[in-house]
């Protein structure tokens, strides 16, 4: 590489919101390369992403901003088949809650005794599982997201991962075209769509931990996260202005979390 082309490069990285110096990655437990960033020195907080998205869809969110500001340690990761993490091909590369263990993982790696956990969209959903398992999560905020994610067999996600296997309708073609156009990767979308994790109702209602429950009051898809908030011993709600695309880059989002947290 050129001296211009690699500054060049050090550029897109920093407009992109990811400096060369915060990418970092571990492999996981099956040897699957998961990438990461972790800023900060404060109290650790996990963020996870949404479907057909990456860390960096939290770079410039208001959110992140004020929890670096406000002290705490902001660790994102890529979900696998996401971003610069590995991206497997086979279905054993996603079954049997592979992304959960990536983040139990990655908490061991990083040596964290304790920390908090934020997920937006699909990331609520994995984030649901991991509070099941990882002990070591304090407290925890489900962002955009309803009660629907309970069920096995929930027509919205078995509706995208028959799109990401080629058969869509009218409902997934969009989301279709726009994981083309970024050069997602569409048979790892196929396949965390039908390994995606589910968490009943039942097991949501032993979290003993403090669980808010966020959503815009135009996001509906995924259920209504009274519903979800219900269910958890020590739930709180919060329904803030904005749809499912945008809610999470808001300031009325990131204020309410920080208030939570």
């Amino acid at each position: 590489m050129g001296i211009n082309t690699y500054w060049i490069f050090i550029l897109l990285l920093l407009i992109g919101g990811v400096s060369l110096a915060q990418q970092k990655s571990f492999q996981s437990f099956d040897n699957t390369k998961i990438a990461f960033t972790d800023e900060g020195n404060g109290t650790p907080i996990l963020l996870v992403h949404g479907f057909i998205n990456s860390g960096n869809s939290w770079s410039k969110t208001v959110l992140k901003k004020e929890l670096l500001a406000k002290g705490y340690r902001v660790i994102i990761p890529d979900l696998r088949g996401n971003g610069l993490s590995d991206k497997p091909q086979q279905d054993e590369g996603y079954s049997n809650d592979a992304e959960v263990k990536d983040l139990v993982a990655l908490a061991t790696h990083l040596k964290l005794k304790k920390y908090k956990a934020i997920g937006y969209s699909r990331g609520s959903i994995v984030l649901a599982k991991l509070l099941t398992v990882d002990k070591r999560i304090k407290k925890a905020v489900l962002g955009g997201m309803g009660i629907h994610f309970t069920n096995p067999n929930w027509d919205r996600k078995r509706m995208f991962a028959a799109a990401f296997d080629g058969k869509t309708t009218s409902e997934t073609q969009g989301a279709v075209d726009y994981a083309k156009s970024i050069n997602a990767d569409l048979r790892s979308l196929h396949l965390q769509q039908l390994y995606q994790p589910v968490t009943s109702v039942k097991a949501l209602g032993k979290v003993k931990i403090k669980v808010l429950v966020i959503a815009g009051d135009q996001d509906k898809d995924n259920g209504d996260p009274k519903a979800l908030f219900s269910v958890f011993r020590k739930g709180r709600l919060e329904i803030v202005p904005g749809d499912h695309n945008g809610t999470y880059k808001t300031t009325d989002f990131a204020t309410s979390i920080i208030q939570f947290l």
